[in-house]
């Protein structure tokens, strides 16, 4: 038991040693320790904390490499996964963040097997981690099968067009087009609570246009609240109408959105790109300046171009 508690908090290159079924290379990654702005709790947001990472990878042995840097995994590819997936998007679970780093060292052709220890070094006078440890499987030791999400048409709705006699109609002719469809929408025309605070008032404003989300999909069933990019993305694949509830993508965002919140349309436009849509139709305002196929209809018109 002794051995066992000893090695529970070992180097995982000593984890990985104890528990390696045959013989194997290795290369590792010790004490690289990035600030980054992770974590669940409302006290960690806004805020950077340096996170260390110590990740070992157990590679197929390639034989006489002739001191050719190409052939083998280089220690490059590591650090690369770890700012990949930190720039992807804001991660609240040192879980969630461990599992996606060691599924991009995976991909790696010689990768075999990896243990991947993160911590946070800044919540106490300790450091707070998880490890674990992934293989590769026969399933994706090969050529990885990636299945791209479409790319959707995006309806941003005013506020008089979710009141118009037309709001079913147009639902009708975009959810018949090429492409899945995404609703999206403004803040109700009542003003929301205002706070002093800018983090504050920026939550209140997403809130308020989450709030107007679920009185649109309470006029048409077909209509699905959805917030998270795995939910869109699940969405999309299952012809599944969608409102775009922002919070979570908003505020998860590395490089967020320069609009303010209560710049709807420019939000949009924000989320237009990052989806990498085929189009955004706005009814009711304005199209907004945005790399994405833009246009705009007016409230009374019933047939969409």
């Amino acid at each position: 038991m002794t051995e066992d508690i000893r090695l529970a908090f070992a180097h995982p290159s000593e984890r990985a040693e104890a528990s390696a079924q045959t013989p194997c290379d290795r290369i590792s990654l010790r004490d690289y320790t990035v600030e980054v702005e992770i974590g669940a709790f409302q006290q960690e947001r806004g805020h950077l904390q340096r996170v260390r990472f110590n990740v070992v990878v157990e590679v197929s042995p390639l034989g006489v490499i002739d001191d050719d840097v190409d052939r083998i995994l280089s220690y490059d590819k590591v650090t690369e996964a770890i700012g990949i997936e930190l720039e992807a998007e804001r991660i609240n679970l040192l879980e969630t963040l461990a599992a996606r780093v060691a599924e991009r060292i995976l991909l790696e052709p010689q990768a075999e097997r990896v243990f991947v220890r993160i911590e946070k070094l800044d919540r106490g006078p300790f450091a707070l981690g998880v490890e674990i440890v992934r293989a590769k499987d026969g399933e994706t030791s090969g050529e990885q099968t990636h299945i791209e999400a479409p790319h959707p048409r995006i309806l941003y709705l005013s506020n008089a067009a979710i009141q118009s006699e037309h709001l079913t109609t147009w639902i009708d002719q975009m959810a018949n087009r090429d492409a899945p469809l995404i609703i999206c929408v403004g803040a109700p025309d009542a003003q929301a609570p205002q706070s002093p605070n800018a983090l504050a008032q920026r939550r209140i404003d997403l809130l308020a246009i989450e709030q107007n989300a679920w009185i649109l999909a309470s006029a048409d069933r077909r209509c699905m609240v959805v917030g998270t990019r795995t939910e869109l993305d699940w969405a999309m694949k299952n012809d599944q109408i969608c409102v775009w509830a922002p919070s979570k993508i908003v505020l998860d965002a590395v490089d967020g959105p320069s609009a303010a919140s209560r710049d709807a349309v420019a939000l949009v436009a924000w989320f237009a790109q990052e989806m990498s849509a085929k189009e955004l139709l706005v009814i009711g305002v304005p199209a907004p300046e945005t790399s994405v196929p833009s246009r705009s209809v007016e409230v009374n018109q019933k047939v969409l171009p």
